[in-house]
């Protein structure tokens, strides 16, 4: 409503509402006669907030049309003509919404979802689609990239320093290989309480050039381990669109207990009733990505967990992660992370 431009980041831990935050600036644009557009790095993140956006906006009453644009859809052209048009007033979806194509009425308001996924050039393309737009770029992890915009003038920042109400802080541990049958035991007896897990492996099918646990095979191995009355599933990158969405509401319906995956579900999803996050390997991937796996647990009322499993055994290995055992705040980690480097 100022007569200045708005250049913003909203730091707001994992599960700390930051979707809300966006979904109202969208609101505000859209209600002031203009365009508000919001840009996920997944398909399926795209998707869980198009779809959380239509069913606000059901439940309230407002007169507003909600399009989304990603790179699998077939036929593009009604969403381009909406948008065009300004027919639609909030946009969700991919980097698909930064192409040549699309071209915006009266863009006002851009939102960036999970900043530290896209590049800078990225963000200035879908800037350009408008009128010196307001810009939003929401994280929960400013890995040291964006500590640096923030030390060099670039970005307002915005701290959401607290959880919705009733979350309690997950407990983590760091392991070594030889914890996992009693980390199954204690995935066991989670699901048998109700609950559902999480198992991250870094690579989709085996290959003796990379040491790591591969979905595939694990979930396979994993099945065999637990009672036949729980469901093992996987899910991966290489997955098409449909498949993947699928995957993530059968497990979102509790149909599948434990999901074994690569980092595709590192940002976003939102599953309440899952509790614990197993990383195998954990010590080849970064912090700020490990911050983010943890964040899809303790998302509801339960207690949660998430047990980091170091596969090298090595000492600075254990010694990054234990920065991750140490704290849940993202801010903290991302500047252990920048001292490290």
């Amino acid at each position: 409503a100022s007569e200045k431009v708005m250049n913003r980041l909203v730091q707001g831990d994992v599960g700390s509402g930051k979707t809300i935050v966006a979904i109202l600036g969208l609101l505000t644009a859209a209600l002031n006669g203009e365009q508000g557009v919001l840009m996920a790095p997944t398909e399926v993140l795209a998707r869980q907030h198009y779809e959380d956006i239509c069913e606000l906006i059901k439940k309230n009453n407002l007169n507003l049309k909600v399009a989304i644009l990603v790179g699998s859809m077939k036929v593009k052209e009604k969403a381009y003509e909406a948008i065009e048009t300004g027919y639609a007033n909030i946009i969700i979806g991919t980097h698909a919404l930064i192409q040549e194509k699309v071209k915006y009425r009266n863009l006002a308001l851009v939102v960036t979802d999970e900043q530290h996924r896209f590049g800078v050039k990225q963000r200035e393309t879908i800037a350009e689609k408008g009128d010196y737009p307001h810009t939003m770029v929401m994280s929960a992890t400013p890995i040291p990239r964006t500590l640096a915009i923030i030390m060099y003038g670039d970005l307002d920042i915005s701290i959401i320093d607290q959880l919705p109400s009733g979350r309690k802080p997950i407990a983590n541990c760091v392991v070594g290989t030889d914890y996992r049958p009693r980390a199954y035991d204690f995935i066991e007896k989670q699901i048998a309480a109700g609950r559902q897990a999480y198992v991250i492996c870094p690579t989709v099918e085996y290959s003796e050039a990379v040491e790591g646990e591969n979905v595939i095979e694990y979930a396979k191995k994993l099945q065999a381990v637990m009672p036949p009355s729980v469901k093992v599933d996987f899910l991966h990158g290489r997955m098409k669109p449909a498949e993947k969405n699928e995957k993530m509401n059968l497990f979102a319906e509790n149909k599948i207990q434990i999901l074994v995956s690569t980092t595709v579900v590192e940002v976003g999803v939102n599953v309440p009733n899952a509790t614990v996050m197993m990383v195998e390997n954990a010590e080849r991937f970064g912090l700020a990505q490990l911050h983010q796996l943890r964040g899809r647990v303790g998302r509801g009322k339960h207690q949660s967990y998430c047990i980091f499993i170091n596969g090298s055994g090595k000492k600075d290995a254990s010694n990054r992660l234990d920065i991750l055992n140490r704290s849940n705040d993202g801010f903290y980690i991302a500047s252990e992370d920048l001292k490290l480097r």
